[in-house]
């Protein structure tokens, strides 16, 4: 892949370049603010851009948002301790970014434990874009349905590149007394799900956290998946978490989410997708509209990254298209209507 940089540090810049080249990649161009980089984008458009959020000129949020407009193609955060600037990287996400990575700190040489999650995050994104994997159709196998019915009406979202910002414009607007539990897939880093449900926990009037192993879903509450493994309803409608299937970019994955709802949740549901890179969960969202139920999809125009809708879409897997606005209004609507 043609890599850029986009830092102010030299020595972040030198490191950076010994890690790109080590991974058999190639340098395309070197900014050193959000201004250098839009333009560079614009002139040279690279495979991929490994941006940092803190810049003079312009920082790497604004940088994100305007590439994205303008240039689009996949950027990756690579900064300093991406926990401690949590919100700002969400910010980022929110704006297009596909993921983060704290930025290696290498030898001469070349030892670092960041170099290999680096070259993986890099690797992802090489899979994601040059579409070296089609949209499951099958995924993990499930038990049986049980008979239980839940009388808690479900909404369920996937969302990935530009999905927090989504999130929390939605979920901003719902009521307190919102009659319905909310289940979110969003691939992110397992470092940032704790991170994530905090900073979304204070954009709602709904108590937002991680979803434990056993947890029921419960009316006014929003869970969040936790770990880098998948979040799946068990036959008792219950949280679970597993392993398989393994051989899938994401880790939760939206689909295999999407198809254990479809299996195990018997009461009303409604489904989101939202934006994102890629195809996941355009094949669960398919199984759930044919199950009968309400599947919503982001329109191409509100979407930092217009791929897993468009998939949905073209799946004919989305029973409505719709802004974020319109959604959070349809999931109000369709919580009073289904009420018991």
């Amino acid at each position: 892949m043609r890599v850029a940089i986009v830092n102010d540090m030299q020595l972040a810049v030198e490191c950076l370049c010994r890690i790109i080249i080590s991974g058999g990649h190639e340098l395309a161009w070197i900014a050193r603010n959000g201004e250098e980089a839009i333009a560079s984008c614009l002139s040279d458009k690279p495979d991929i851009v490994l941006m940092d959020l803190y810049m003079p000129v312009m920082n790497g949020v604004e940088a994100t948002r305007q590439i994205m407009s303008q240039a689009a193609c996949p950027i990756l955060v690579v900064t300093s301790d991406i926990q401690q600037h949590a919100a700002r990287t969400f910010e980022a996400m929110g704006a297009g970014a596909l993921d983060a990575v704290n930025t290696p700190q290498v030898d001469m040489q070349n030892n670092s434990a960041g170099i290999q999650e680096l070259l993986y995050k890099i690797d992802v994104i090489q899979t994601l874009t040059t579409g070296l994997r089609r949209i499951r159709k099958n995924t993990v196998p499930l038990p049986a349905k049980q008979k239980w019915i839940s009388a808690v009406p479900l909404i369920v979202i996937g969302a990935s590149a530009g999905g927090p910002a989504v999130l929390a414009e939605i979920i901003s607007t719902l009521p307190e007394t919102l009659n319905a539990a909310v289940i979110i897939v969003q691939h992110v880093d397992v470092r940032f799900a704790s991170e994530l449900a905090c900073w979304l926990d204070r954009q709602t009037k709904l108590s937002v956290c991680t979803a434990a192993q056993g947890d029921v879903p419960t009316a006014g509450q929003v869970l969040i998946a936790e770990t880098n493994s998948h979040l799946v309803l068990d036959g008792e409608g219950r949280i679970s978490y597993c392993s398989e299937p393994s051989g899938v970019i994401y880790q939760p994955s939206v689909d295999v989410f999407f198809d254990s709802v479809c299996s195990h949740w018997h009461g009303h549901v409604l489904a989101l997708m939202l934006t994102g890179m890629g195809g996941d969960g355009a094949a669960g969202l398919l199984k759930l509209h044919k199950k009968g139920v309400m599947t919503l999809a982001q329109n191409k125009e509100s979407c930092a990254v217009y791929g897993m809708p468009k998939a949905a879409i073209e799946l004919g897997a989305a029973r409505f298209v719709m802004t974020p606005e319109e959604m959070s209004r349809k999931i109000v609507s369709w919580a009073e209507d289904v009420k018991v």
